[in-house]
C-alpha cells in the first residue's frame, strides 16, 4: 500500500488545528474562569491552569505540520531519483528539489489548480503523476507541447518536422548504479535552444521494447497534454510507450540536486560534486 504523505499532512493539520481551535473557543475560557475563581496564581509567561495534554500537543505540533504542508504543497517538494531513465542529467540516488508553483498552484490531495502561474516549456524537466498509476511520480523531459507533431527516428527527435540537433560528445563512462551505461553514446541535444545531454545505444532498437506509440509515424500532442521522454533514450518508459501527460497530472519543475546517495558507488556513497547542481 502506498503511503499518501500529502493526505497525512492535511489530516494531521485539520486534526491538530481543530483540537487547538475547539479548545480555545469552548474549553480554555471555562478553565480560565475556574482558575480565577479559585485564586490561581499566574506566573509571567505561564498559564494559571493546567492545559490538557492532548491540547498541549496539538498546539505544539500544528504550526510545524501546517508549515510543512504549505511548503510542500505550494513552494518546494523533495524527490529521490530511483532509476537511470534520466541519465546523464539525473543519476540513481540523486535527491532533487521541485518547484511546485512553476505550473500553477494546486490544492493538496485534490491536485486541482486554483491559480494559473505558468505552463511547461519544451526542455523542462517535469515531475508528474504517472497517467497509468497516479500514485506513482515520474520525472521526464518535456519534448512536445500541445499541438506539436512529434516523431522519433534514428535516435533523433523531430518536432513539427524539424530534427532537434545533436552534438556528439563521445562514449559515456558511468559509475555506481549507472555503470551499466558505460560505453553508450553521449550527445548534447538542443530542444529549441535548451541544451542537455542524452544517452543512446547504437545497437538498441529505435523505440524501447514494447513502445509502440510512434511505431506508425508521427503523432500530434492533444490540447492540455504533453509529450515527455527520458534523457537515457534507450532505457526510459515514457510517452513513446504509454502516450501523453495531461495537465491535471503535473506536479512541478525540477530545478536542483541537493544530495546524491548511491550505495552502489565505490567508496563513499555520496557524490559531493553533484550537491547543489542545477537541473537543465
Amino acid at each position: 500500500m502506498t503511503f499518501d504523505f500529502p493526505a497525512f499532512l492535511v489530516l494531521a493539520s485539520v486534526l491538530t488545528g481543530g483540537i487547538w481551535l475547539i479548545d480555545a473557543l469552548l474549553f480554555a475560557p471555562r478553565r480560565r474562569r475556574l482558575a480565577d475563581a479559585a485564586g490561581a496564581q499566574v506566573e509571567e509567561g505561564k498559564f494559571g491552569y493546567r492545559e490538557p495534554i492532548l491540547v498541549e500537543y496539538a498546539r505544539s505540533f500544528f504550526p510545524v505540520i501546517f508549515a510543512v504542508l504549505i511548503l510542500r504543497s505550494f513552494l518546494v517538494e523533495p524527490f529521490r531519483i530511483p532509476s537511470n531513465s534520466m541519465m546523464p542529467t539525473l543519476l540513481t540516488g540523486d535527491f532533487i528539489l521541485v518547484n511546485k508553483f512553476a505550473y500553477g498552484l494546486r490544492l493538496p490531495v485534490l491536485n486541482r489548480k486554483f491559480i494559473e502561474l505558468g505552463e511547461p516549456q519544451r526542455g523542462d524537466v517535469l515531475v508528474f503523476k504517472f497517467p497509468l498509476d497516479p500514485t506513482t511520480d515520474y520525472i521526464k523531459r518535456v519534448i512536445g507541447l500541445p499541438g506539436d507533431e512529434i516523431d522519433y527516428r534514428n535516435k533523433t527527435v523531430f518536432v513539427n518536422g524539424e530534427p532537434m540537433g545533436q552534438l556528439p560528445i563521445g562514449a559515456f563512462s558511468g559509475e555506481g548504479s549507472g555503470i551499466e551505461m558505460t560505453g553508450a553514446r553521449e550527445a548534447l541535444e538542443s530542444l529549441d535552444g535548451v541544451e542537455h545531454r542524452i544517452l543512446t545505444r547504437s545497437n538498441a532498437p529505435n523505440l524501447p521494447f514494447g513502445c509502440q506509440k510512434l511505431a506508425l509515424g508521427s503523432i500530434r500532442v492533444p490540447p492540455g497534454h504533453y509529450f515527455v521522454m527520458g534523457d537515457n533514450r534507450d532505457n526510459s518508459n515514457d510517452s513513446r510507450c504509454w502516450g501523453f501527460v495531461p495537465d491535471a497530472n503535473l506536479v512541478g519543475k525540477a530545478f536542483a540536486i541537493w544530495m546524491h546517495w548511491d550505495g552502489a558507488r565505490d567508496g563513499l556513497p555520496i557524490a559531493w560534486s553533484r550537491l547543489g547542481d542545477g537541473i537543465h
